[in-house]
């Protein structure tokens, strides 16, 4: 039996998180048995100069808020002197800003879900630079927010920037797995069929938790750079060099937190190729596709990869629904189930920690393939 309710719900989705909301909605709704929407309507209107402002059309006192935004979502825009421009990170933030500001501590509590972290890549100074992501998490604190939800952070220890502020970084591997199982059902999680690899150093602690549920091998390439240059802000990868295990004949699982150009994937691809890996797969939290489509749908026809999972946690261009390349892996349920959680002030470490629903499963997948798979989880729990 749940518990008695923290506050009265209320549901915000900033610009270009309409249909995630509404999905959201539509679970707790169903879950709590009630035809009452939970979303509470807002607008961030612009002026011809481009400023705005905040707007919330309902009360929000005493309610238990949960804000949802995409930094990342260029697909909506708004009007700059007649032009039609298309929002930034920066402009979001700005949004989420005056929303907050709107708000006017009336809420009981204020948690954040922002999925992709807001300069989450800047997270810490090399030489003479700013400390965004840090300074964004101190600057939302001041402006009320209690808690913060994110997925796969590109590093959680930015967290220590607000250490008395709630911070939880959640990971999508029960809902990439599952994923895959759908997806390419003749899949074998076996040591000597399939292996996890990092692209980086970055990635290890991500590939390790999958290599551990999975109970098969992991294997990383790290990043060799000219520290001699700098271009666009960052030294210059040289090449990946590889660690691990033989890949001949295995299929390869590439696990990172987001995939921006692709570059960096296509160079470890090529390499992982040229060990005699089978076929390669990529989950990632977060698909940016800064550079488009065109160099994947390339790649896939020389058959460099197969599959490429990402969430639809942050706006992806619609037009990638078209690739037989693509897999997008659906996290409204598990947000939902997040939401409806936190709202009735209980533990969250069963949505955390999904070991037990993964070795399910894979069990479940055991048997549909006619016992050819064998999981170790003892090995892989230890």
């Amino acid at each position: 039996m749940k518990k008695e309710l923290f506050g009265e719900l209320g549901i915000i989705g900033m610009r270009g998180c309409e249909s995630l909301t509404q999905q959201i909605d539509a679970y707790i709704k169903r879950w709590r048995n009630t035809d009452k929407s939970f979303i509470v309507p807002v607008e961030c209107p612009r002026f011809g100069t481009g400023e705005g402002k905040g707007m919330i059309l309902e009360s929000v006192r005493g309610m238990d808020l949960f804000i949802i935004c995409d930094m990342f979502n260029y697909g909506v825009t708004y009007k700059l002197r007649r032009m039609e421009v298309p929002m930034s990170p920066d402009d979001h933030y700005g949004d989420l800003k005056r929303i907050l500001g709107a708000i006017e501590g009336k809420a009981r509590r204020i948690n954040l879900i922002m999925p992709m972290l807001y300069e989450g890549r800047q997270h810490r100074r090399s030489g003479r630079e700013s400390l965004d992501c840090a300074l964004m998490l101190q600057e939302l604190v001041n402006f009320g927010v209690n808690n913060f939800i994110t997925f796969d952070a590109h590093d959680p220890r930015v967290a220590n920037a607000i250490p008395l502020t709630g911070f939880d970084d959640y990971q999508p591997t029960y809902q990439m797995i599952k994923a895959m199982v759908r997806a390419v059902p003749d899949i074998v999680f076996e040591k000597e069929h399939l292996i996890i690899i990092s692209p980086d150093e970055g990635a290890m602690g991500r590939c390790m938790y999958f290599s551990s549920v999975l109970g098969i091998d992991v294997g990383m390439f790290y990043k060799r750079r000219d520290y001699s240059r700098v271009v666009n802000g960052r030294n210059p990868i040289v090449a990946h060099e590889y660690l691990g295990q033989d890949l001949t004949d295995k299929d390869v699982i590439i696990v990172d937190d987001m995939i921006s150009s692709g570059d960096s994937f296509f160079d470890v691809a090529r390499q992982i190729k040229s060990r005699g890996a089978k076929r390669i797969f990529a989950f990632d939290t977060f698909g940016l596709f800064t550079s488009g489509f065109d160099k994947f749908d390339e790649a896939y026809r020389d058959g460099l990869f197969d599959r490429i999972f990402t969430t639809n946690l942050v706006y992806t261009d619609p037009a990638i629904n078209t690739r037989e390349w693509y897999v997008c892996v659906n996290m409204c349920k598990y947000l939902s189930y997040i939401i409806d959680t936190l709202n009735h002030d209980e533990t969250i470490s069963h949505i955390i920690d999904p070991v037990k629903k993964i070795h399910a499963l894979l069990e479940r997948h055991r048997e549909e393939t006619g016992g050819q798979m064998k999981i170790d989880f003892t090995a892989a729990q230890s």
